[in-house]
């Protein structure tokens, strides 16, 4: 916990006089008030809230968080569980340089107890541009030559050296399961490197790959590959990367590239430069002595061996024996092998390898969390296959109609993923959204094409929580299976004036509220009646529009504002009623307003919401 501020109940309990979380005795009343630090650990949280850590788990889970006990949690997380157990909370202030010094001095030592981690690198491009063989070059071993047809079947994940220094690195099918894990809300990636060669430039997949790493929102590094050609031509490359605003740093931009040759190895070494750079930048720690937290690579059933799952530490330490949840399998770590096929014992922060131990193979992008006993492994994966359904329903993206309702300012951004039957039409329909992007919110193309719709385009949108337009093309029958289990929607056009219409509508229900003042009624007092309880009635008669019981009325005198409230009650002679027209007489009591004086004028208002 970072903050000296004691958390507790604001409304006077101190923590110490609550009961343990071993008593497990809820508070669930609306005077609770928690005063929480701005970051602190899952299992502190669960002895603040008095609930089970493992109930806490749950309700980051349904939220889309995995987190173990052990992990630090900020704030806005910590909400997320405090307002499903119905308690109020509140941020400590921020604590002084004495009390931070005193803090750092008693609070546990969790950053003297992060390390550095090796970088997670993946590798992405078109199809035979040298991917593997790049990679196969850095780590000088023979991968390639193993792919059926030299074409990368699999997610590998490798670690090479340089400079004493650890890269773990993923090589992947393109890019498609790269999307995938990302997909599943799991963060893999540090760096990407797009390997695109020096004779062909940029082909339409090495553009999704650069769109997809785009939306990722990873630090991209270039590398120019087959150097060696007698072709190679990089300047069309840095040319055509410009074309898509990613500016090489040769020509004055910020995007760091690598002229390589994966066939002679010339440039591999400044690449690896390029890479322990931007990975010093980002200061990537962990924490290796803790349970171990990670995300599940690619996974198998071996007919042999059982399941089998390629996994990478984010945080802490996986051992042997170790009881281990991802997704809605679990089991205990039998055996731990290295990608050289050597058996290991356990696996830091940043590194890849294989385990074996799941009760069923786990899926791509699951997280893995180590856990302290079989009955809570066993609960965890339970919980997680009962809440599969409801977070694919929490966490899939939007539908423009939805999109068109949602609370005015939640949304700031529409991604769209764009398809087309030809590049033409790609431009002029991607150019007639864009322009309907105003100061407030944008339209943001994350990919278009030419083509139809594909698996990679529904992937890209589940991640990216956007909407797939088709225009004019038709989508693939496993695309289409794919965007219905993973709740995505794909809308389909023939005509541009009827998509960019749908756009606008959900544009406008995106933008923040423009409010109107509108008068609806006025009314002139005519008479003034006591009343019981030294409550005034204005007997008025209404001049113009209507007047309802609990509307909001301004009282004017003389041209002046002289008072703001609500109307209590509205009556006919003796009868209560709920409005008066013009030219009716009524008499009206005001809420917490008695002052009233002949030739007031009770206007009537309310606030209308407009379309800019």
């Amino acid at each position: 916990m970072t903050s000296d501020a004691k958390p507790g109940v604001a409304d006077g309990g101190a923590a110490g006089d609550r009961p343990s979380s071993r008593t497990r005795t809820p508070r669930r009343t609306q005077t609770r008030v928690l005063v929480l630090p701005e970051t602190l650990s899952v299992q502190r949280l669960s002895e603040l809230t008095d609930q089970n850590p493992i109930d806490v788990i749950k309700q980051l889970m349904r939220n889309g968080v995995m987190a173990s006990m052990n992990q630090i949690i900020d704030y806005q997380m910590a909400t997320l569980v405090t307002t499903a157990f119905g308690i109020h909370t509140t941020m400590a202030e921020p604590e002084s340089a004495a009390s931070a010094a005193k803090a750092a001095t008693q609070r546990p030592q969790e950053d003297a107890e992060l390390a550095p981690r090796p970088p997670v690198v993946t590798i992405l491009g078109h199809v035979d541009h040298g991917k593997t063989a790049l990679l196969d070059t850095i780590r000088r071993t023979q991968v390639a030559e193993r792919e059926v047809g030299g074409i990368t079947q699999h997610i590998g994940a490798y670690q090479a050296v340089f400079n004493d220094q650890p890269v773990t690195f993923l090589d992947t099918p393109g890019h498609a399961a790269f999307t995938a894990i990302r997909a599943r809300g799991a963060r893999v990636t540090d760096i990407a490197v797009l390997v695109v060669a020096a004779d062909d430039g940029l082909m339409p997949q090495t553009l999704e790959a650069l769109n997809h790493a785009k939306a990722a929102d990873v630090p991209i590094i270039v590398a120019i590959n087959k150097m060696d050609l007698p072709g190679a031509d990089p300047e069309r490359v840095k040319r055509q990367l410009s074309e898509q605003n990613m500016l090489v740093e040769d020509w004055g931009g910020d995007v760091i590239s690598s002229e390589v040759s994966a066939k002679t190895g010339d440039g591999i070494d400044g690449l690896m430069e390029n890479i322990l750079l931007v990975a010093e930048l980002a200061e990537l720690k962990a924490n290796p002595n803790k349970s171990a937290s990670g995300t599940i690579i690619e996974a198998k059933l071996d007919r042999k061996r059982g399941p089998t799952a390629t996994i990478l530490v984010h945080d802490g330490t996986l051992k042997v024996g170790d009881y281990v949840s991802a997704g809605g399998a679990w089991g205990r770590v039998r055996a731990i092998t290295d990608e050289q096929g050597q058996t290991i014992t356990d696996v830091p922060p940043g590194t890849p390898a294989e385990v074996l131990g799941f009760n069923a193979p786990p899926e791509a992008g699951d997280a893995l969390l180590a856990v302290p006993n079989e009955r809570t492994a066993r609960s965890t994966a339970e919980d997680r296959q009962k809440l599969a359904s409801s977070q694919s329903v929490q966490s899939r993206a939007l539908t423009l109609e939805e999109v068109v309702h949602q609370s005015a300012g939640t949304l700031k951004e529409l991604n769209l993923v764009l398809k087309a039957d030809v590049q033409g039409s790609v431009e002029a329909v991607r150019g007639a959204v864009e322009i309907l992007s105003e100061e407030a919110i944008k339209v943001r193309v994350i990919h278009s094409g030419p083509g139809a719709i594909t698996e990679s385009d529904v992937m890209l949108a589940s991640a990216s929580e956007a909407i797939v337009i088709g225009f004019t093309v038709g989508v693939e029958p496993s695309a289409e299976r794919l965007a219905n289990r993973m709740g995505v929607e794909i809308r389909h056009y023939n005509i541009i004036y009827q998509l960019t219409d749908d756009i606008e509508l959900a544009l406008h229900g995106m933008l923040e509220p423009v409010f109107t003042d509108v008068v609806v009624g006025q009314a002139e007092i005519r008479e003034i009646f006591p009343s019981r309880r030294g409550v005034q009635i204005a007997g008025c008669r209404v001049t113009d529009g209507h007047i309802n019981r609990g509307a909001d009325i301004r009282i004017m005198r003389d041209g002046k504002l002289i008072h703001e409230s609500t109307i209590a009650t509205l009556r006919h002679f003796r009868d209560e009623v709920t409005e008066m027209t013009a030219g009716s007489d009524c008499g009206v009591t005001v809420q917490g307003f008695n002052e009233f004086e002949q030739g007031d004028v009770l206007e009537a208002h309310r606030q209308e919401r407009g379309r800019r």
